[in-house]
């Protein structure tokens, strides 16, 4: 058996072994690869204000959130994101429950709720990571199954590579590879599509189905720490697979003078947008924001939004406060590199002062390397231009899919009756 001959069966056993779930991660990755734009398109009137004159001024920071609280006592927002753009609304994250936009100039709070599109996006995540299986025994069987097919993709791409290179350097032989012809029969037609779209998007499905596993298994997260000599993180905490997205652990500070007054949270926005002048969007941590700032821990509920002056008559100042936290804001800005890189500040709430800064250039090796295959497998790292590649090479997965099931099954069933040149023998 010839080289060439033996990539060519192990091309058809992957891809038939393996086609179903690459066909599913291709469908869901082409969709996904927009994701955050198209949700954040069928939010749009939830998103989206219109200020009433060029110069209008906006509420604090402090008054959005004591709209919220209004509205919606039972609100718990977890994080406060402020856009550059004077047409967003202030967004308040809360997890899973959903989330909040409050207008800056009106104060008027819509709720997200799950629309279609979210409905939509969230079955084609679990499609693409676990195959649609649930539950804490299947939900892991299903990602490894697609991480397997993930790397059977690869294998694919790269004897597919090898194949379609054809054994002539004449144009009349590397015509039909490259680019699409006319045909007289369906095999025809299906062999070209096959190899010219092969050939196009190979390059890139590599790319994709090798960031793909750090993510689809710990031994890849693992191998990342190893090859960059980086001491892996202890068993209890993240693990490998941690990244430069994970929780930061705010700084706890000495306590402060006495008759001390923390600053209001637009002026630690002020500070912040200060040290970051070419800032896009800033997310303030208010899981442990109380009364008094977000670096004050203070009661819950309705009364985290309440300042001194808004305390009700009669409510008893708290007896204690635990040791006061820094303040965490993380910051992207228009000129980030990677271009979804942040920046993490900790201030000092009562002071503004930064008690630690951290960015990528702060990460360790192997978290630099996590940062950039976690985004390049959604083509995020390279801006649009990245995603549309991403996006376009995954629905050219779906074409190889679909042609290369039909190639096979007329290779098995209608060999006698049509008579075209296989892969191996181009």
């Amino acid at each position: 058996m010839t080289v060439r001959r033996f990539f060519f069966w192990l091309h058809l056993a992957a891809g038939l072994i393996a086609g179903f779930s690459i066909g599913i991660m291709c469908f869901t990755g082409t969709m996904l690869a927009f994701e955050k734009e198209l949700v954040a398109w069928s939010e749009r009137d939830l998103r989206r204000v219109q200020p009433p004159s060029p110069d209008a001024a906006r509420l604090s920071l402090d008054a959005m959130r004591a709209s919220l609280l209004r509205s919606h006592p039972d609100a718990r927002p977890a994080s406060m994101v402020v856009q550059r753009d004077a047409g967003s609304a202030v967004a308040f994250t809360s997890g899973r429950s959903g989330g909040y936009y409050v207008n800056p100039y009106t104060g008027e709070v819509r709720q997200a709720v799950a629309g279609r599109m979210n409905a939509f996006m969230h079955t084609m995540t679990d499609l693409h990571r676990t195959l649609g299986f649930h539950g804490e025994t299947s939900r892991p069987i299903g990602k490894w199954i697609n991480g397997v097919c993930n790397l059977a993709y690869c294998v694919l791409a790269l004897t597919g590579l090898y194949l379609w290179l054809p054994r002539s350097g004449s144009w009349r032989s590397i015509r039909p590879v490259i680019w699409f012809r006319r045909t007289g029969s369906g095999r025809a037609r299906d062999f070209n599509w096959h190899n010219a779209i092969g050939l196009w998007t190979a390059p890139v499905v590599v790319v994709l189905t090798l960031t793909a596993v750090p993510i689809s298994f710990r031994w890849g997260g693992e191998f990342i720490y190893w090859i960059t000599g980086t001491p892996a993180p202890a068993a209890d905490g993240r693990g490998a697979g941690g990244g430069p997205g994970g929780l930061v652990a705010p700084i706890i500070l000495s306590a402060p003078a006495a008759g001390a007054m923390p600053m209001s949270t637009d002026q630690l926005m002020e500070a912040v947008q200060q040290l970051e002048p070419n800032w896009k969007t800033v997310t303030l941590r208010l899981a442990n924001a109380g009364p008094g700032g977000p670096g004050d821990r203070g009661g819950r509920g309705g009364r985290e939004a309440r300042g001194k002056s808004e305390r009700e008559p009669g409510e008893a100042k708290p007896s204690s406060s635990p040791a006061p936290q820094a303040a965490i804001f993380t910051v992207r800005t228009s000129v980030s590199w990677p271009r979804t890189a942040n920046t993490t500040l900790q201030l000092d709430p009562f002071t503004g002062r930064v008690v630690r800064r951290t960015g990528h250039g702060d990460l360790n090796a192997a978290q630099r390397v996590r940062s950039w295959t976690r985004f390049l497998h959604t083509g995020e790292a390279l801006g649009a231009a990245g995603q549309a590649i991403a996006g376009i090479a995954c629905l050219g997965g779906v074409v190889l899919v679909y042609t290369g099931f039909a190639l096979s099954w007329r290779r098995f069933f209608f060999r006698k009756t049509e008579v075209a040149p296989a892969p191996g023998d181009s």
